[in-house]
């Protein structure tokens, strides 16, 4: 079975957006490589996508805009087709993740401080919100990046029971579980950064709980211990996600733990690189093992193929995504794929059967 990339991008001039859309590709398994088949342009920055549980169909959310968008894939050809578009309710959603289920899109309002669950319907479609959660604390002390919480992301953590939003300006992760009753977030805890720090990304190990943060305004990781009953996350380690000899100004974009558990590896905006760090066996701590340049601006996003043989990297900035093999022990080496993609700001690959 073909497997397919979705690419999203920012489109609109005031994010500085040189991308057209949504772009589709089938992807080569053995070199990694893309190959151009679908071009969805009638879209505003389609800035952050999840692909149904099945593969069946494509959701986005679109920044510094008050809507998500549902398409159904034609399984042979990974083309999308237009389904409806759906109010979340705020302005700038950031972040959209499924419920254990697969019925429900939790989305991170960034720009209005908010929450909120929309329903998956029979046919794939979004239906509406039945009530938005408003996330509210102390902001943090940074005068121009904490003017609000500023929720920026939303995942469901391995065992499928709490959903956590860093707050970037609200120096603090909060956890919720969905009442699916009556289709809301509830609160369930919370646990404070270091102020200032600006929690942006969270990751999850995949069997061990432990939770990891990329701090975007002081690029940093903080390691957490998780409650697998309350939810509740408690913090015991921090880490620069820069290399300490770095003096300039960098910010942190997005993390993930690989497969296995061993590595998490983060992006730096500003170092523009890709940081890769050892999961200590007996603590969950992390150690630095590899930084490798981006080799573009403003690396915001970056995933895994569904095999790991590859991690690619979406320069918003350098307007580029390029490929790493993973070796066995974790680290990146280069590879030749470079593809020209107008600000790209996710990326996300169909798991399909292997070929």
């Amino acid at each position: 079975m073909t497997r397919f990339a979705y690419v999203g991008s920012y489109t609109t001039p005031d994010r500085h957006g040189r991308g057209n859309g949504i772009n589709v590709y089938s992807v080569d398994r053995r070199t990694g490589a893309f190959r151009h088949i679908q071009r969805i342009s009638q879209l505003e920055n389609p800035s952050f996508l999840a692909l149904s549980p099945d593969d069946g169909h494509l959701y986005s959310v679109h920044g510094d805009r008050s809507e998500a968008t549902s398409f159904a894939i034609d399984r042979t050809s990974g083309k999308l087709t237009l389904l409806n578009r759906q109010s979340i309710g705020g302005y700038n959603p950031v972040h959209l993740a499924f419920d254990r289920t697969g019925r429900y899109l939790a989305v991170a309002n960034y720009t209005t401080d908010s929450v909120c669950v929309l329903p998956v319907l029979t046919d794939g479609s979004l239906g509406p919100y039945k009530k938005l959660t408003f996330v509210t604390g102390e902001l943090g002390p940074h005068k121009t990046q904490q003017r609000g919480m500023y929720p920026h992301d939303i995942p469901l953590d391995p065992q499928g029971r709490f959903f956590y939003v860093p707050c970037k300006g609200g120096d603090c992760v909060i956890s919720y579980r969905l009442d699916a009753v009556r289709r809301v977030l509830v609160e369930t805890s919370r646990v404070a950064a270091r102020p200032g720090a600006g929690p942006r990304h969270i990751a999850f190990h995949p069997r061990r709980a432990l939770a990891y943060v990329l701090n975007e305004l002081d690029s940093t990781i903080t390691t957490y211990r998780q409650d697998r009953r309350t939810g509740k996350l408690v913090p015991f380690h921090v880490v620069r996600a820069t290399p300490a000899d770095f003096t300039g100004y960098s910010t942190g974009a997005e993390i993930a733990v690989d497969r296995a558990g061993r590595n998490v590896y983060v992006t730096n905006r500003g170092h523009d690189s890709v940081g890769v760090f050892a999961i200590e066996r007996a603590s969950g701590a992390l150690t630095p093992k590899q930084w490798v340049p981006t080799k573009g601006s403003v690396p915001r996003f970056f995933c895994f193929d569904p095999a790991e043989r590859f991690l690619y990297v979406a320069n918003q900035g350098g307007h580029s995504i390029v490929a790493y093999r993973v070796g066995r022990g974790g680290k990146l080496s280069p590879t030749s794929f470079r593809l020209r993609v107008g600000s790209p700001a996710c990326i996300v690959f169909s798991r399909g059967a292997s070929s």
